[in-house]
């Protein structure tokens, strides 16, 4: 099957999560766009099950993320959950348990945020766990959590270092000052920017459907060996580099693409 074949189909998750299928694209929709999708459990619990799912489909080849509704990404956590007065080991033991935004950790895909509107707090920590960050014009981003006595617990104080310098991520993390689109573009936080917020998501999909043209373990290797670099020293990196790239060497896909290119016609990629 070619990346661009397949129907669209969609499955709820539950009351605050969908999932969609469209060819070689699946989509994780928060749907709470009334709360501008602000996490909850649900959130918590359903983007996990849905990020495997799609992991675990032959037929998806790029992930994405995106909020439904005009206002925004996410706005962060729902601070109207009511959780009650703990102590600092019950927070400590409670947040242990939903530890999820760090399942984007384990898929093998790539996975690409797409971003408008709000997206703060632990929404822009999602984002900040994702592959790809494209964004709308419209998009803002900000980490407020020390106005509101706390710091990111999602990531933040660790993934933006590893996006922006470390200097743009501390000023980011005490001031909480907000960063429009075309500033999070220029430091490198949002990798794309759409033309405009009407075409935005129609630009994202066709980005991602170009990916999904390519061999899928191809680009599943380069996830992993880009990824390996900011935990691995630089000889273990390159080792791993090489272990990978003669995974690659004998496959069906790379011969395809040797044959296509001097038969000059496009390439027909099996994920082979």
């Amino acid at each position: 099957m070619t990346a661009d074949q397949g129907q669209q189909t969609s499955l709820v998750i539950n009351e605050s999560v969908r999932l969609e299928r469209d060819g070689a694209l699946g989509w994780v929709v928060l749907t709470r766009p009334e709360q501008i999708n602000a996490i909850n459990d649900a959130i918590r619990a359903g983007v996990p099950q849905a990020l495997a799912m799609l992991d675990r489909d032959p037929q998806v080849r790029i992930i994405l993320i995106r909020g439904e509704g005009e206002r925004g990404f996410c706005a962060g956590a729902d601070i109207k959950e009511k959780r009650g007065e703990e102590s600092s080991l019950q927070t400590r033991q409670r947040m242990e348990r939903n530890r999820w935004i760090e399942s984007l950790d384990s898929i093998g895909k790539p996975v690409i945020a797409a971003i408008h509107g709000y997206c703060m707090g632990g929404g822009m920590e999602l984002a900040l766990a994702c592959d790809i960050r494209f964004a709308a014009p419209s998009a803002v981003f900000a980490l407020p959590e020390t106005g509101l006595g706390l710091i990111p617990g999602g990531g933040g104080t660790q993934r933006l270092s590893r996006v922006v310098s470390p200097g743009l991520a501390m000023d980011m993390l005490l001031t909480g000052e907000r960063m429009n689109a075309e500033e999070a573009r220029r430091v490198g936080l949002a990798t794309r920017l759409g033309s405009s917020d009407d075409a935005w998501l129609e630009e994202v999909s066709t980005f991602a459907r170009n990916i999904a043209a390519k061999p899928p373990a191809a680009s599943a290797y380069a996830k992993q060996a880009a990824r390996a670099a900011l935990e691995l020293d630089l000889k273990r990196g390159l080792d791993l580099e090489l272990d990978l790239f003669a995974l690659l060497a004998p496959t069906k896909d790379r011969r395809e693409a040797a044959l296509a290119f001097a038969e000059r016609r496009e390439p027909r990629f099996t994920g082979e």
